[in-house]
């Protein structure tokens, strides 16, 4: 009597389904499904999916798994339908990707797709995926104090701040130790002596009100390390500006921003290594748009490598500083990245070049060199940045710009040097524009 009945059960509900072209593509999706969930799941092909949501059956259907490969995205229009729908019908969506573009999956999780997984599928990794859908959303915490300091208003949109971007020819030319340590030194210029009559003069206290808002934004994706530099916490907040720039204002780009010791404030990287293209050329341009509208100078710290976006940043910027070393492979970059430039009529005018640990002044023979390589690249070296050494290092380390850790390094004098110039050449600019 007991197996009859047994025999007479009703088939477990449905609770997951994969969809895909082909199902029999992904062996591997399969037997991670069949591991996870039993017979409690089935698979709908692109087309049937959403008839099926519709369905009494898929009232029990907690979630999707789309099964994607780089044959798939010519039906782009169609999966995101699909992952509309679900989400619509409150069916949480798994994107499983072999070969997709980055472009691809960032506008299916802009849709509305909860997890990706790469295919294919790495140990245990749909399991956590399941998990984490599964999971509640976290409860919401006070801010932390680094989090806590971003407290500065939008400027109403009436500065039309300075752009500085610091791309470096080679790894370990000091790409983002010169973009740290100038935007720290811009943010700390105060006001000077103000002059009295006679031979007195009258040493004005400094205003911090009268320091020069200055915003640090981390653009290299994948290595940035300004968040190291300064010792600042990598947020989810970054990643999902950049995901969205098109909803993006001044407060919502405020509040992505980390402050560091009430001076400056930075975009640091997202907290996972992203791809470059990731961010469109339209989304570079909103995100400088808005930080110009609200801070008087912008330092950009870029990635190495050139990407579909790096015309954006050329274009948007006043200077564009190339740092390099006094060495064959950064000679070698140097000539092929203004070659590039140039054959896409870039403004090359815009670049200046920073040669880091540069020779001392009694080394004539590397003096010498150094002269020799600027006449057979055609460059003017305009800025010659001394050695750091340990100190530079450091500091890094302990996420402290040099003004901070190492005020009498040479290497930071020259770059208070620098940020000075460029303050009186703005300010001057500023000046004469009214």
């Amino acid at each position: 009597m007991s197996s009859a009945v047994a025999l007479q059960q009703e088939p477990a509900p449905i609770v997951a389904c994969t969809v895909s072209r082909d199902v029999q593509n992904f062996d591997l999706l399969i037997e991670d499904m069949e591991a996870e969930l039993g017979e409690a799941w089935g698979d709908l092909s692109i087309g049937d999916a959403i008839a099926f949501f519709n369905q009494p059956d898929a009232k029990s259907l907690e979630f999707i798994a789309i099964a994607l490969d780089e044959e798939d995205e010519a039906d782009f229009g169609d999966i995101a339908a699909v992952i509309k729908a679900a989400c619509e019908k409150g069916i949480k969506v798994i994107v499983i990707a072999e070969e997709v573009s980055p472009m691809t999956l960032h506008q299916l999780l802009k849709l509305g797709a909860q997890e990706f997984v790469p295919y294919p599928l790495p140990d245990g990794a749909l399991h956590d995926a399941i998990e984490r859908i599964h999971s509640p959303a976290p409860e919401p915490q006070a801010p932390s104090l680094a989090e806590a300091q971003t407290t500065l208003k939008p400027a109403g949109g009436d500065l039309d701040g300075t752009v500085l971007a610091v791309h470096g020819m080679a790894g370990g030319t000091g790409t983002t130790t010169l973009a740290v340590n100038l935007a720290w030194e811009l943010a700390s210029i105060t006001s000077t002596p103000e002059p009295a009559r006679g031979f007195l003069k009258k040493a004005r206290k400094p205003d911090p009100k009268d320091a020069p808002r200055v915003c640090l934004l981390d653009f290299d994706l994948q290595n940035g390390s300004v968040s190291t530099y300064l010792d600042l916490p990598r947020r989810e907040a970054v990643y999902e500006l950049l995901s969205d720039t098109e909803s993006m204002d001044s407060e919502a780009f405020l509040q992505a921003l980390l402050t560091y010791n009430e001076k400056l404030h930075v975009l640091t990287a997202p907290a996972d290594m992203l791809p470059l293209d990731l961010i469109t050329p339209e989304d570079i341009d909103r995100v400088i748009a808005v930080a110009r509208a609200n801070f008087d100078f912008v330092i950009i710290d870029m990635p190495k490598t050139v990407v579909m976006w790096t015309e954006n940043v050329l274009t948007a910027a006043h200077v564009y500083f190339t740092t390099l070393e006094l060495d064959m492979r950064c000679a070698q970059n140097t000539l092929r990245f203004i070659r590039a430039l140039k054959a896409e009529e870039l403004p090359v005018s815009k670049l200046r070049h920073v040669l880091n640990r540069a020779p001392k002044f009694t080394d004539m023979s590397a003096k010498a060199r150094v002269k020799k390589m600027a006449e057979s690249l055609d460059i003017n070296i305009e800025v010659q940045l001394p050695d750091g050494l340990r100190q530079a290092a450091q500091a890094g380390d302990h996420g402290l710009p040099l003004a901070e850790g190492a005020a009498k390094n040479p290497l930071r004098r020259e770059i208070q040097k620098l940020a000075q110039s460029i303050y009186e050449v703005a300010q001057s600019a500023s000046e004469a524009s009214k």
